[in-house]
């Protein structure tokens, strides 16, 4: 297994977390972002940076991944297009999606969006919090556990 982390919007505290693991494990990482962004110094950890763009680095992470491959993203499209792949993906705060609930999550993304663009004033999501981080972390470690020999 390998791990791919959508890295643009990948939020500061959980970045010595996804080291540890990467380094505990010896996980070869890649790292794609539209910018230069650094999650730690490490020989298994490649940092791909692409060209500018709504969704250059999704289609590049979706050009790389392999079937059992983990991807670390908050953006729902880009976890459908991995999952339609066989691989896994979990957002930041912890949601593993699956098979079973990403549809679910894309059609209410889609709602929201629908709602925007008519000029409905909506709530964006709650800031993000260590709170988010330890369950980002738990799944993390329940899903390693179950898919690395540890």
């Amino acid at each position: 297994m390998r791990m791919f982390v959508d890295g643009d919007a990948f939020p500061n505290l959980l970045k010595p977390i996804l080291f540890r693991q990467i380094e505990r494990l010896h996980i070869e990482t890649f790292v794609i972002s539209n910018k230069h962004i650094t999650i730690g110094k490490s020989k298994l950890i490649s940092y791909i940076v692409v060209e500018q763009g709504a969704d250059e680095a999704d289609n590049h992470i979706v050009a790389l991944v392999k079937e059992g491959d983990l991807v670390i993203t908050a953006d729902i499209p880009l976890a459908d297009r991995v999952i339609s792949k066989n691989a896994h993906a979990i957002d930041h705060r912890g949601e593993l999606y699956s098979t079973d609930n990403i549809k679910q999550y894309l059609a209410v993304r889609n709602l929201m969006e629908k709602i925007r663009e008519s000029g409905e004033m909506t709530r964006g999501p709650k800031p993000f919090d260590q709170k988010n981080a330890h369950q980002f972390a738990n799944q993390l470690h329940k899903f390693l556990t179950k898919y690395c020999k540890i």
